[in-house]
Formats: C-alpha cells, sequence, structure tokens
C-alpha cells in the first residue's frame, strides 16, 4: 500500500493519498485549500488514478477543492450524511465573512456525486478495504477512515517532519477528531464536547496502540503515544482546545 500527503498553504490541512501501490487506482481524502496544483504532482509522481474523494468532515479547509478534484477526475466525493449541509452551503459551520474570505469572491459548487458515508461502512474502493467510524464532536458527521496494515516495503510518502515509521501497523486517517497532542475544537456549529468525550472513549481509545494516526492538520503519531500523553484521552473533562477548524 502506498500513503502519500501534503499540508495545504491554508490552515496546514493534511491532503492524503491511498492506494494498493504506484501505477494503481487512489483515494483522496480532504483536499482542502489551494491543494490542486500539488496533488496533481503528487498523482503523476506516483502515477495514481483517483476513482474517489473521501472527506473526514465537511468543514472548508477540508473541503475546499472536493468539486475541482471531483469534476476534473470525474469521480464522486464520499461525506458522512451529518455533514452533508455543509457541502451544500458552507456558511452554515462558519460565518458569513469566514466563508467569503476563503473563497475569495467565487461562488461555491457542490460536486454532482455524493455518497452518503454511515458508521461501521467498509468501503472497497480502488483494491483497498476502508473502515468509517462515525466520531461526532468536532462536527456531527466526523469520520475517521482505517486501513488494514502497511507491510514492509510499503510506502508512507508524507513530508518527513510529519512522518513516522508505519511498517506492519494499521493506520488511521483522524480528521479534526484527533491530533499529535490535542484534539479538534467543538466550539464552532454542529461541534459538542460530550459527543467528543464520547467518541474519544468509544471510537479512539479503543484501537490498538500501534496504530498509525494520519491526522487532519500537525504531524503522524500513534495511538500508544496518545494514549500515554494527550491530555483530552487522559481526561476528557478539560475544555476543547481551538486549533485549525
Amino acid at each position: 500500500m502506498l500513503v502519500a500527503g501534503f499540508p495545504s498553504d491554508v490552515f496546514g490541512t493534511n491532503c492524503y493519498v491511498v492506494a494498493p501501490g504506484p501505477g494503481e487506482e487512489c483515494v483522496v481524502i480532504d483536499p482542502g485549500i489551494g491543494v490542486v496544483d500539488r496533488l496533481d504532482d503528487l498523482l503523476a509522481e506516483h502515477r495514481l488514478r483517483p476513482v474517489a474523494v473521501l472527506l473526514t468532515h465537511g468543514h472548508l479547509d477540508h473541503t475546499f477543492s472536493v468539486t475541482p478534484v471531483c469534476g476534473a477526475k470525474g469521480v464522486p466525493a464520499y461525506l458522512h450524511s451529518d455533514d452533508r449541509y455543509m457541502l451544500e452551503d458552507p456558511g452554515k459551520a462558519l460565518n458569513s465573512m469566514d466563508v467569503n474570505k476563503l473563497l475569495g469572491g467565487l461562488p461555491w459548487s457542490e460536486p454532482d456525486d455524493v455518497a452518503e458515508l454511515a458508521d461501521g461502512q467498509l468501503l472497497k474502493i480502488a483494491g483497498l478495504e476502508i473502515a468509517v467510524d462515525h466520531a461526532p464532536g468536532h462536527t456531527g458527521g466526523s469520520v475517521m477512515f482505517r486501513t488494514p496494515a502497511l507491510a514492509r516495503g510499503d510506502r508512507l510518502a508524507i513530508p518527513a517532519e510529519r512522518a513516522i515509521d508505519a511498517a506492519d501497523e494499521p493506520v488511521c486517517f483522524s480528521g479534526d477528531v484527533l491530533f499529535a497532542g490535542s484534539i479538534g475544537r467543538t466550539d464552532l456549529p454542529g461541534g459538542s464536547m460530550e459527543q467528543m468525550r464520547a467518541s474519544l472513549r468509544e471510537k479512539v481509545l479503543p484501537l490498538d496502540d500501534a496504530t498509525v494516526v494520519l491526522p487532519g492538520h500537525g504531524p503522524a503519531t500513534t495511538i500508544g503515544r496518545e494514549r500515554a500523553t494527550n491530555p483530552y484521552l487522559r481526561d476528557a473533562g478539560l475544555s476543547a482546545p481551538k486549533r485549525g477548524f
């Protein structure tokens, strides 16, 4: 399996591609603001052909480029049903000033083909099996995507400062549910600290310590590292931080 990615220039949102290997079909995860050219370069470098765009949640810093990517490649977008409204109108999750500034005055349009995700769903796509975990809290429709273990010889091609040794370990794309040392904020529309605590308890903590976490912002980490050091896993009673969207 090949996992490659890079942070966007705006908000540092991590965009990933996942494929069985170079020269294969792939999925794109969270194409954020201003990533289209870099994503095209990454796809060309590894000779990858996107067949779907997977969205961890509906916030604009994770979905900004979904329509141009889906339209250019003729592929569907996948998003949890509880965040579907954000593709229709991103302003419902942010204030109007934020949306206007981010869009730069450009009109917003959602992808032509949107498939809705559900908790426990197993996506069989691009020669991969990707499990969907609904983990609300940051938004009502936040999800994490999990893949089987990377085998030795597989490639984790993300920037060195964000990389981690992932050989023989399962991988979790955690979106803005879990970061290295932190969690996603819960004070925007659709957020809930109570739901976040439940997601951490029921969806994050049960994962194997060896699981490699590739978050929506910041460097990679592992469940074991976060279990030992992340204050929001040790004490879910603390207030959520404000990081990214």
